[in-house]
């Protein structure tokens, strides 16, 4: 029985991964996700029998039916693993015990995937996900407290809305800093509106070490990528990627790695 359950739980990952191709490759270029899918060549709609998630690439060979175009590894590779993250998410995460949390959970992580993906395709981050984003965090914040949010619980979560919204600030703040004396150069405000909503997310002090973690994976990328492709220091790489990666990692094993950084600075 268990197995079907988190069969089920991949298949219904796989789908929705399906439709964060969409956004990924729509989005940035101002194209609407309304309507059934087409080829991406001569735009002809796709038939039901070759849009199953994963198994239609596959199937096809990795082409399109219609005119035979070479398909992007990128389409099945988003199906599988977000299948693959909802699962390791149903089975594995503290959420797991609230149905309405893990819910959410994987509305946060979508959204984190297409951010990536965008970002680091397109050097791009929409407007809509990221607000997509930030909804789901605050519906997140609001079910952490109650699994049956009543009108007391809902104020309470209101009252320190406050202190969220500050925690966000804190953390863009160097960001946004990056961002106005490089001219948008350094940093897109994308990343200013990312990092901010890391810091509602998570709160600042999870935030900041989010940021850090960012920081450094980035600077890492950042050197493999110009020794193995002697690329200048000047050359622009999507930091949304990493901003991304600190955010999960703090989101799943933030409490851990604070106290690690607590007991090494004895606070």
């Amino acid at each position: 029985m268990i197995n079907f359950i988190y069969f089920s739980i991949f298949i219904f990952g796989t789908a929705i991964g399906s439709f964060l191709n969409v956004l990924i490759d729509r989005l940035p270029n101002n194209q609407s996700i309304n309507g059934r899918s087409h080829c991406d060549y001569c735009g002809k709609k796709l038939n039901w029998y070759d849009m199953f998630p994963v198994f239609s690439y596959f199937i096809l060979g990795g082409k399109t039916r219609c005119c035979k175009k070479k398909l992007s590894f990128q389409y099945p590779l988003i199906e599988f693993l977000t299948g693959v993250i909802f699962v390791l998410v149903f089975k594995d995460s503290p959420y797991v015990e609230s149905l309405t949390r893990t819910v959410l959970i994987f509305g946060i992580l979508s959204c984190l995937i297409v951010i990536f993906v965008s970002d680091l395709k397109y050097q791009l981050i929409s407007d809509y996900v990221l607000l997509g984003l930030f909804i789901f965090s605050v519906l997140f914040h609001l079910f952490v407290g109650s699994e049956n949010p009543t009108p007391t619980t809902i104020y309470n979560y209101l009252q320190p809305l406050t202190t969220y919204i500050l925690s966000g600030l804190i953390v863009c703040l160097p960001i946004f800093l990056i961002y106005f004396i490089s001219k948008e150069r350094a940093m897109g405000l994308g990343d200013v509106y990312l990092s901010a909503i890391m810091g509602f997310l998570l709160g600042w002090q999870a935030g900041l070490l989010a940021l850090y973690i960012a920081f450094v994976t980035g600077a890492i990328f950042g050197v493999i990528v110009i020794i193995l492709k002697n690329k200048k220091l000047k050359s622009k790489i999507a930091f949304g990627p990493f901003l991304v990666i600190g955010t999960v990692i703090m989101l799943f094993w933030g409490e851990k790695l604070l106290e690690i950084v607590k007991k090494i600075y004895k606070l």
